[in-house]
């Protein structure tokens, strides 16, 4: 999570210390649904990093990581959070301090990381409150 942050002690944008690594061919991400500017249904990403290929489709994401191929859907709202590959968030979700491994459907209206007891029933949840899911857990 410290990559979000203003000066990460990991730069990312360091010409001095290059990242080399592989990069497969993917469209730009993108952010939909906000014509009028004055609705609710606006994708927008805010002191966050969002990769290749994530669609985010009126919902909004705030100081959280998308992995490649993610998508947020409308109303939904992503915080604090980090999402690994071909994630997608339903309608309506609210998601918060969790860690959503790869290919994983999180369904319309879901509510994870605001109720520790509850979550605890369903998911894997640290010490410090951070939840952890994997695709099984919406099987």
């Amino acid at each position: 999570m410290d990559l979000v942050s203003l000066d990460p002690d990991l730069n990312l944008y360091d010409p001095e210390w290059p990242i080399r690594t592989h990069m497969v061919q993917r469209p730009p991400a993108k952010f939909v649904f906000a014509e009028d500017g004055l609705s609710a249904r606006r994708g927008v990403a805010l002191n966050s990093l969002v990769s290749q290929g994530c669609i985010v489709s009126g919902g909004t994401v705030d100081r959280s990581i998308l992995s490649p191929m993610c998508r947020v859907n409308s109303y939904a709202r992503v915080e604090e959070s980090i999402l690994m590959d071909e994630v997608d968030v339903g309608r309506y979700c609210e998601i918060r301090k969790t860690i959503v491994d790869k290919y994983t459907s999180i369904p319309p209206k879901t509510r994870i990381g605001f109720d520790p007891e509850e979550d605890r029933k369903r998911f894997t949840v640290s010490p410090g409150g951070v939840v952890a899911i994997t695709p099984e857990d919406f099987a």
